[in-house]
């Protein structure tokens, strides 16, 4: 673009030296070659700065790393690579059998837990039996005592005979004492099975539970719609529940951005909304337009995390580039475009608006460059 401004910038000063007749001399010549660097380098500073435009761009995706839930051997992968994929889509499964043992396993524990809780409650329902028998037995010699208390009274009784029925008494209220007791042993008992934090049931039903969704993660489908890429999974693998042992990598069907670098001397002219061109290294001579999405609020360069040792000096001489978010309004459906195609981008801003003809001219002139390429 420089050159061609200078070209222009040089036509048109020996059109006006030629129509003129305006003599060549020391006072002409440097005149209209300090004319010359200041209006160009003028139209280039306030290009650079309202309509910025960068190199550094790509189409941004997301991925995920597949990690099983559960350790096995996997049995089946479904999957074609890049193959369209539905949420809930089955990736691979693990060999259930194990997992399936587990729950059965589980389910014959409870019921065993539950007919020795059925046990609890008849000898909850006999001790409870027993002292109400208890209860009525010391009731009959509670009258008898008192019976026999009024006779003697009366001189109709001996104290022998009294003594002996306060007696049968008191045995009679002990036996309901230790009825009572057991009574509440027997609850105690039905309680810590069924109904206590503790319980040998509720802990099983828990374990069971766990039993159950390990049984569910042996079989792993696709967390969003998307596709497996990359795809070098197959049965026999042994597949274990570590962050770091990813078996595929899995790219979700999203809406489609662009991620651009820009310079930070430009960021008051990267608002969003401003138009913005594209051009893609894989598309020759073509140029495509959008706007700015929004520029993200924080630059990577600069950010620190809590450790062992205080930031320096170094720390702080750093210059990152301003993320920008974008988005391209043409319809991009005719070309083949795989995620991650590297990009350039113009934003032209409301700012001197009439100087952004030259950042046109240059971004189509760039796009024609790309059909220039050598293989080393």
């Amino acid at each position: 673009m420089d050159l061609l401004l200078i070209l222009t910038y040089a036509a048109l000063c020996i059109t006006i030296f030629k129509v003129f007749n305006i003599p060549l001399n020391k006072w002409t010549v440097p005149t209209a070659v300090l004319g010359g660097v200041v209006l160009i380098g003028t139209l280039i500073l306030l290009m650079n700065y309202n309509h910025p435009f960068t190199q550094i761009g790509n189409q941004v995706y997301s991925t995920t790393p597949v990690v099983s839930g559960v350790r096995g051997r996997v049995i089946d992968v479904p999957v074609t690579a890049n193959q369209p994929l539905k949420q809930g889509d089955v990736l691979f499964t693990i060999d259930p059998i194990p997992y399936e043992a587990e729950v059965a396993k589980k389910k014959a524990q409870i019921k065993e837990a539950s007919q020795g809780a059925l046990g609890l409650e008849s000898s909850l329902q006999e001790a409870m039996s027993a002292k109400n028998k208890a209860i009525a037995e010391r009731d009959k010699a509670q009258r008898e005592f008192a019976r026999y208390q009024r006779g003697y009274d009366k001189g109709a009784f001996t104290e022998q005979q009294l003594d002996t029925r306060r007696q049968a008494y008191k045995a009679a209220e002990s036996a309901v004492n230790v009825s009572s007791a057991k009574v509440e042993q027997a609850e105690l008992a039905l309680d810590s099975e069924i109904g206590g934090e503790n319980t040998t049931v509720a802990r099983l039903l828990a374990e069971l539970r766990q039993a159950e969704f390990d049984l569910e993660q042996t079989v792993v489908r696709a967390p969003t719609n998307g596709f497996a890429t990359q795809l070098a999974l197959r049965p026999g693998v042994m597949a274990v529940p570590l962050p770091l042992a990813p078996v595929m990598t899995f790219v979700h069907t999203e809406d489609v951005f662009y991620t651009a670098a820009f310079r930070q001397n430009s960021l008051q002219r990267l608002q969003p909304g401003y138009e913005a061109e594209f051009l893609f290294r894989a598309l020759p001579g073509k140029v495509f337009k959008g706007e700015v999405v929004e520029t993200i609020p924080a630059i990577g360069e600069s950010q620190f995390q809590a450790r062992g040792t205080l930031l320096g000096t170094d720390a702080l001489r750093t210059s990152g580039r301003v993320f920008v978010k974008l988005k391209i309004n043409d319809d991009l459906s005719d070309y083949h475009l795989p995620l991650g195609t590297a990009v350039e981008v113009a934003v032209y801003s409301d700012k001197f608006t009439h100087v952004s003809i030259m950042r046109k001219v240059l971004i189509r002139m760039k796009s024609w460059q790309n059909y220039l390429y050598l293989d080393h």
